[in-house]
């Protein structure tokens, strides 16, 4: 190995030469992209899974509500749905469909998420199932799940005599 680079030797491809063209990807034996490999690099039934992983979603609470943004940009709400599992399980779903291709067309690269994707949530014992609402707008979903108005203790005063 030598530590001058060959200019005119062509490309080098010894990962250990610190003058080497090649590029290491510590990742590339992992089941997950990593940013030197395109989609086409792995199995349809991966790259299918993938917008299972890419749908990201946030879960806030409020006084009033459990509330859940998902964001789902280029979906219909006909595309999603939103249902609940044995009283207690928020499950939002749906499916990104892959773009048509066209024999005329050449892909350079393919880094959109198709296919379907799923995530679950345990509710908490305060929310209140039967009155969930969802709203979608510019590619967010909302999902709001109220929650059960708290008893707040009845304080009753009491005299001190004496």
């Amino acid at each position: 190995m030598s530590l001058v680079p060959s200019w005119f030797g062509g490309r080098r491809s010894n990962v250990f030469d610190p003058f080497s063209t090649d590029l290491w990807d510590p990742f590339k034996d992992f089941p997950f992209p990593s940013s030197s490999l395109s989609a086409s690099d792995f199995p349809q039934t991966f790259r299918e899974n993938a917008a299972f992983v890419n749908a990201r979603i946030d879960w806030k609470e409020t006084p009033e509500a459990h509330v859940f943004k998902a964001d789902l940009p280029g979906l219909k709400k006909e595309e999603v749905k939103v249902e609940i599992e044995d009283d207690r399980v928020l499950q939002i779903s749906g499916e990104r469909n892959v773009e048509k291709e066209d024999k005329n067309d050449r892909w350079h690269r393919v880094e959109r998420g198709s296919g379907r994707f799923m995530r679950r949530f345990r509710l908490p014992e305060n929310a209140r199932t039967d009155q969930v609402k969802a709203s979608m707008e510019n590619g967010v979903l909302t999902v709001a799940v109220p929650k059960v108005e708290e008893k707040k203790p009845e304080v009753k005063a009491i005299d001190i005599s004496g």
